[in-house]
């Protein structure tokens, strides 16, 4: 007779997390109230996100978000298109705080890579995020233009390449080995899609990873009983059914 005893599945925890959370967003409200949670490690915002939130003096608005926010990493992107605008404007937003990273696209809306100008942030002591990645090749070519430098986070866009179709686990490991020759650098997970990106980009050892409110505020779910669950799921559309007062 088997003395084996089944062991249960482990549920995972958000205690068990070791990838650093950040908040994606620009609405002020949700800002301030990530920043009261614990688990919130940083933000990230850009001017899409800015503009649906009706931002309309982005010093402005940025200058209050760092004094509200003064001590966890804050990502403002530039929006200029010409590596020279973009530097002066690199500058400006990287003097508005020690704990602001400047967001670079990997290129401009022509296909100019931005490396020279990153490059030359990053050895000049500006802290840059490096946006809008998809491949391991562009990561391998930002690792060697920030070794050396300033701290940096890599961003690539892992919930856009599944939107392809793609597997972005197997890019986001590779962007990792490319980014151990430059340890000043973070492979920062951008774009989730649901929860469960969190878990993923923690199991393959990604440094952080970025989110937008309404997935963040699903960390509560983390673990849930899943029967328990589906009964809440029966209940709620038994309830929404009554509600509407539904006839057959």
């Amino acid at each position: 007779m088997s003395t084996e005893v089944a062991l249960k599945p482990r549920h995972p925890t958000v205690a068990d997390l070791r990838v650093k959370i950040f908040a994606d967003g620009a609405h002020k409200h949700g800002m301030l109230e990530m920043y009261r949670n614990p688990l919130i490690s940083g933000f990230t915002t850009n001017p899409t996100l800015m503009r649906k939130a009706g931002v309309s003096d982005y010093r402005a608005f940025a200058k209050e978000i760092l004094e509200a926010i003064p001590d966890r990493p804050i990502s403002f992107e530039v929006f200029a298109d010409d590596a020279r605008e973009m530097e002066r404007q690199a500058l400006e937003i990287a003097s508005w705080g020690s704990n602001v990273y400047v967001k670079i696209p990997i290129t401009n809306t022509s296909a100019e890579p931005m490396l020279p100008l990153i490059r030359a942030l990053s050895q000049g002591s500006v802290k840059v995020n490096v946006t809008a990645m998809m491949t391991a090749e562009q990561v391998a070519r930002v690792a060697d233009a920030v070794a050396g430098g300033a701290p940096c986070y890599a961003s690539v866009f892992a919930g856009r390449i599944a939107d392809t179709g793609r597997d972005p686990l197997p890019i986001m490991r590779e962007a990792l080995r490319h980014l151990e020759r430059s340890p000043n650098a973070e492979l920062l997970w951008a774009s989730p899609r649901e929860l469960l990106n969190i878990f993923q980009a923690d199991e393959i050892g990604c440094h952080a990873i970025t989110a937008t409110n309404d997935i963040l505020l699903k960390l509560g779910l983390v673990g849930k009983d899943l029967s328990e669950y589906s009964l809440e799921t029966v209940r709620m559309f038994r309830g929404d059914a009554v509600s509407a007062a539904y006839e057959l």
